[in-house]
């Protein structure tokens, strides 16, 4: 088997949510440029139109769908559109979700809390179970989490609880669907998307700081594109032995 086979997605379907900007931008171009047709979903229709538009520009076949993950008939309209578009769904990405809240626990509002819950944690429940009955024998789901789900950030315990959630999450539908659907997680590290500039009131002045600060023994912050490439390997035929798995891609963080 060549090499290259190993990681094409030539004649598959996915969905990735949340994939108007930021890391879901990079994975969808990314699985985009493996072959893949790729259903971009988000609340923000001007986002995930341009970047349908600019993986048609690069020859690649994509469609916007616009799509609130935190409500479950959007959600199965994004799966069965698919479906419906391309004739068959192989890859689920489970990418949308986020909080720009600062806040110890004792004065976050109960709102905020149940906010943050629903769509960083009850969301990849549900699209995990409606992707189920779409997804083709064969299929893999992959979790977007965070590494604040191992080492929480102060003022981001509510976000933390949800990523460690989705962990654990990761590693029961594995146990679950397997061994029809394979499902995984990644974490990220300190990738400067508008989310988390904003949760951490940061601005691009501020990058060398934080940078230099972390210290990473990659010698840089990480980008759209290095969680794109570790997503292609976890939904590729080249992990076909890998499922249950939380991994780590922070540049050493």
């Amino acid at each position: 088997m060549e090499t290259a086979s190993l990681f094409s997605l030539e004649g598959e379907v996915a969905v990735v949510t949340g994939a108007g900007r930021g890391i879901g931008e990079g994975i969808a171009r990314v699985l985009a440029a493996a072959g893949a047709s790729v259903v971009l979903a988000a609340r923000r229709t001007h986002e995930i139109e341009r970047v349908a538009k600019a993986i048609q520009e690069d020859g690649g076949e994509a469609l916007a769908v616009t799509t609130d993950v935190t409500d479950d008939a959007s959600v199965e309209a994004l799966a069965k559109g698919a479906v419906d578009a391309f004739g068959r769904l192989d890859v689920w990405v489970n990418n949308a979700g986020g909080s720009p809240i600062q806040s110890s626990l004792v004065d976050l509002p109960r709102e905020e809390w149940d906010a943050t819950l629903r769509l960083n944690l009850t969301a990849v429940w549900s699209c995990t179970v409606i992707a189920n009955r779409y997804l083709a024998d064969g299929g893999r789901i992959l979790n977007i989490s965070s590494k604040a789900g191992e080492d929480p950030v102060p003022g981001s315990g509510h976000y933390s609880a949800a990523k460690a959630g989705v962990n654990s999450l990761t590693k029961s539908f594995a146990r679950e669907l397997g061994p029809r659907i394979r499902v995984n997680c990644i974490m990220p590290g300190a990738v400067p998307t508008e989310i988390m500039m904003k949760a951490l009131r940061l601005g691009e002045k501020d990058l060398p700081k934080l940078e230099k600060g972390l210290r990473l023994p990659a010698g840089r912050l990480g980008t759209p594109e290095d969680l794109g490439a570790a997503a292609l390997f976890l939904v590729s035929r080249a992990s076909d032995w890998v499922t249950g798995e939380v991994i780590s891609v922070a540049g050493g963080m």
